[in-house]
Formats: structure tokens, C-alpha cells, sequence
């Protein structure tokens, strides 16, 4: 084969939020750790071993924007992107390398909770509450009524 392939595919979880730097020109990136578990059963204690690998996440522009607008420590998301190392020399003149993973295409897995405030969704329990046998007479009379839906199934 001639040609090579540098894909990676994550499931795991943000272990802190993103820390976004802006730069001239309107660009940004954004880098965050994730965490993804491995997890097996040990043959001579029977107990459950988890081991919990790391890696250094690196979002660019818009999508760096995106995370650090809807991401937060703990979610878990899918990632795809591909593998760069990088190498710079540290103040004491050694050679430093760390390997990234530079995200092009992501998916939240976590489900956002409602948005709407504390006090909204009181008030509308309270309303239910006290709507409730209005609501429960409508439904008896809904109910014995056929429904006339356009649904296939």
C-alpha cells in the first residue's frame, strides 16, 4: 500500500475544561486532557482493575470555541483526529517531546440538563399542581375520544 493513515478514535472523558489561548487574527486553540478507561478482572485476586490512560486533546478555531462554550470536566465525548508529535527544548536545555491529539470531527455524548432556571420550573410545578384534576379531566375526556393522527405506526 502507498499511502499511510494517521486516525485516532477516542471515547473517554474531559479531565479538566478546556484551556483556550486566542491569537491574532481571530484564531484559537483550545487543550484539555482525556481520560479513557480499560477495565479486566485480575486472574489471582478476581477483583476488577481499571486503568485509566491520558491524553493531551487539541482543538482549533470553531471547534475550540465550541468546547470551551459546551464542554465541562467530567463530560464524555467521541473524538477523531490524528496524532502529532511535538518537540521544543525546556529552560535547562533538554529536548522535550509530548504527543497530541489534534481533533477534526467530535460528538457530545453527555446529555446537557434543561436550560431553563430554578425558578421557572417552579413555577410551572406549581401551576401543574395546581391544575391537576382540570388536567386529569381532560385527559379522561381526550381519552375516550379516537385520535386522528397522520402517524405510520
Amino acid at each position: 500500500m502507498n499511502g499511510t493513515v494517521n486516525k485516532v478514535i477516542l471515547i473517554g472523558h474531559l479531565g479538566d475544561n478546556v484551556k483556550m489561548h486566542y491569537f491574532d487574527g481571530g484564531n484559537s486553540i483550545g487543550r484539555f486532557p482525556l481520560a479513557t478507561n480499560d477495565s479486566y478482572i485480575s486472574k489471582q485476586t478476581g477483583e476488577r482493575i481499571v486503568n485509566t490512560e491520558w491524553h493531551n486533546i487539541v482543538v482549533r478555531n470553531k471547534l475550540a470555541e465550541i468546547f470551551e462554550r459546551y464542554a465541562k470536566k467530567g463530560d464524555k465525548v467521541y473524538l477523531e483526529g490524528r496524532l502529532k508529535t511535538r518537540r521544543w527544548t525546556d529552560d535547562t536545555g533538554k529536548d522535550r517531546y509530548v504527543t497530541e491529539i489534534h481533533v477534526t470531527e467530535f460528538t457530545f455524548l453527555t446529555p446537557k440538563p434543561s436550560t431553563a432556571p430554578a425558578t421557572e420550573n417552579q413555577a410551572v410545578q406549581k401551576s401543574n399542581s395546581e391544575n391537576k384534576s382540570e388536567n386529569i379531566s381532560q385527559t379522561e375526556t381526550q381519552a375516550s375520544q379516537p385520535e386522528d393522527d397522520d402517524l405510520p405506526f
